[in-house]
């Protein structure tokens, strides 16, 4: 029964996002972007692929359907950065629940950041659950605002294009995305050693040069 009723929400946030992107357009993709990284339950999964789909059926442009992923996923986490901001981590415990927050979700956004810094705002775009409640933390530890947007539009890029270009090679049979993406599992997994590669590398080069001053 529980199984059932998931089924049942997840068909009506489906069709929720398929019909107000088929009404909207590109605004509807990254409106929709924008809340799932306002930390509301709206899956990417299902935005980008869908979009990528209408660029199989000429409706739309990939680059500009990228831009617009992009742009809205910027946005929703510069608003949960203020929340973390300005709120801190007692308002968010408190409110968190409405959102379908939970103090688990919390912990693992919050570790995460802990244990490896401002670029985890990079390399979490690709992760499940941690690139929607990332900001958070990011904002409670009241971290650079212009290295946060410049790491999450870094990292939202790519991920728009990894999604919508999922869409568009799937075709009609977007809807079965997350069959596809456990196949691309390694180009995830690429990404992110990729990404912690860059972050050492630009370590160690910072920390000569500031040994040689």
């Amino acid at each position: 029964m529980i199984i059932g009723t998931i089924e049942i929400i997840l068909g009506a946030i489906t069709s929720y996002i398929v019909n107000g992107i088929s009404f909207s357009g590109y605004w509807g993709v990254g409106f929709f972007m924008a809340l799932e990284s306002a930390c509301l339950p709206v899956p990417s999964e299902i935005i980008m692929p869908f979009a990528g789909y209408l660029v199989w059926v000429g409706r739309f442009s990939f680059w500009l359907v990228v831009i617009w992923g992009t742009i809205g996923n910027l946005a929703g986490s510069i608003l949960a950065y203020a929340v973390g901001y300005y709120g801190g981590r007692p308002f968010i415990e408190k409110y968190g629940k409405y959102i379908l927050l939970s103090h688990h979700d919390l912990d693992m956004a919050d570790k995460w950041f802990g244990k490896y810094g401002n670029f985890s705002i990079f390399f979490s775009r690709f992760l499940p659950v941690i690139r929607t409640f990332i900001s958070l933390p990011a904002g409670i530890a009241k971290m650079s605002f212009g290295k946060f947007c410049f790491y999450t539009a870094a990292g939202s890029f790519p991920f728009s294009i990894l999604l919508t270009w999922a869409g568009l090679a799937l075709g009609q049979n977007w809807a079965d995305i997350k069959l596809y993406l456990r196949n691309l599992d390694w180009l995830i997994i690429v990404s992110v050693l990729l990404a912690v590669i860059v972050f050492i590398y630009f370590k160690i080069k910072n920390r000569a040069k500031n040994n040689n001053i």
